[in-house]
């Protein structure tokens, strides 16, 4: 037997000013940078590479659509994902430093 919850809809984000501008930054910048750190592989990425730069740009045009003229239900990625990286980052230089 199936037993399915459903989740409350995330609720619609507040408007600033600014706001659609940083979203379009945020919604090019993390595709982006994927896309640049395949492109700077120094071995043979194939298919696998292609691959990840054509999902890389379709992503991107859709997270631009929606940080464009949807920007209520857009979710900063830079919060969801930066965040943590940042975090292990500075572990990972307090570590180093202490060894």
């Amino acid at each position: 037997m199936w037993l399915l919850y459903a989740r409350a809809p995330v609720p619609d984000a507040p408007y600033w000013p600014g706001r659609r501008p940083l979203a379009l930054l945020d919604a090019l910048g993390w595709p982006g940078l994927i896309a640049a750190m395949v492109g700077s592989l120094s071995m043979q990425t194939g298919i696998v590479g292609s691959l990840t730069l054509a999902l890389c740009v379709l992503f991107g045009v859709r997270r631009c659509v929606r940080a464009l003229w949807r920007n209520e239900r857009y979710q900063f990625t830079t919060w969801r994902c930066g965040l943590p990286l940042a975090v292990l980052l500075a572990i990972g230089a307090a570590l180093k430093l202490m060894a």
